[in-house]
């Protein structure tokens, strides 16, 4: 099965990654994790540009696009590390006022989870009333710890969105670690001249794009079961993609002025977003024992 996108496709993903380029590049991430905070300019750029309403009916004043076109949108943001409740002010244009505009930030109580909750106007779910500040490992995500959650079932389009948002820093990842392959020399070569080097670069490319085909195909049929698959497949790629990035680094990956360690802190908090990778491998596992996918 092949994935093209359409013209209109193509054009709304190169513009927002010319936004995210000009508003939030390396520079600007590296600012960001000096001065933790929510830019709230930022956040109204987004709205202006349709981010939150991509998905609201044009008859509510939204942009009237679906499922596939967030996803392409999330992956661009994934791409740039992008901080913020993206997920839950997105799921909430239409239903709170001003979330579709960038002009109210939402905070959703993920299980026992809750992203951004001090930056938050308005908080959405059950049970987070006693939620308490956790120490989070990515500096630019903090989190709250809510006591007693109850476990629930994930909203499929929010997994799916969270797996596109993984799908972004994969290629990131991947994007990062073939250029310093090709210009870092040890022992007067390009250290991709090595075959260690090269497997590692090869490896975080297959990953990536098995992710990308699986995220792009349950954007298109926006199934429970293919969105679960999609999560599995990019929280890998994120993950493993930003550890081998790591080793492609080496010591210097781990170092402040490079973005590399980000990438992996921000894969690890998703990978426990929208119940987490259990909860699509549970779901999975049943779709397929059912014999219905």
């Amino acid at each position: 099965m092949r994935f093209q996108l359409t013209d209109d496709q193509r054009a709304l993903r190169a513009g927002v990654r010319e936004v995210l380029a000009r508003r939030f590049g390396p520079d600007a991430l590296r600012a960001a994790v000096a001065r933790p905070g929510l830019d709230r300019e930022l956040w109204r750029a987004l709205g202006e540009a349709g981010f939150f309403a991509l998905r609201l009916p044009e008859a509510r004043g939204g942009v009237g696009l679906g499922l596939p076109e967030a996803v392409l949108a999330f992956e661009e943001a994934g791409r740039a590390s992008l901080p913020g409740p993206l997920l839950g002010t997105h799921l909430a244009a239409g239903t709170v006022p001003g979330a579709a505009e960038g002009e109210t930030v939402v905070a959703v109580v993920d299980g026992a989870l809750v992203e951004w909750w001090d930056e938050a106007d308005v908080v959405v779910g059950e049970g987070g009333a006693g939620a308490v500040p956790m120490r989070s490992v990515d500096p630019l995500t903090p989190l709250r710890r809510v006591p007693d959650a109850v476990a629930c079932t994930a909203d499929p389009v929010a997994v799916l969105l969270t797996a596109a948002e993984q799908l972004g820093t994969a290629t990131r990842a991947c994007e990062l670690a073939v250029g310093h392959a090709r210009t870092r020399e040890q022992f007067g070569r390009p250290i991709g001249a090595f075959q260690a080097v090269q497997h590692l670069c090869a490896d975080l490319l297959v990953r990536t794009e098995v992710a990308r085909s699986a995220v792009y195909a349950a954007s298109v049929t926006g199934d429970a079961a293919d969105a679960a698959a999609a999560r599995v497949l990019a929280d890998e790629a994120a993950a493993q993609g930003a550890r081998d990035c790591l080793q492609v680094f080496g010591g210097m990956g781990f170092t402040w002025e490079a973005e590399v360690h980000l990438l992996l802190k921000r894969a690890w908090v998703r990978a426990r977003r929208s119940g987490g990778a259990e909860q699509s491998e549970e779901l999975l596992a049943r779709a397929l024992l059912s014999g219905t996918d």
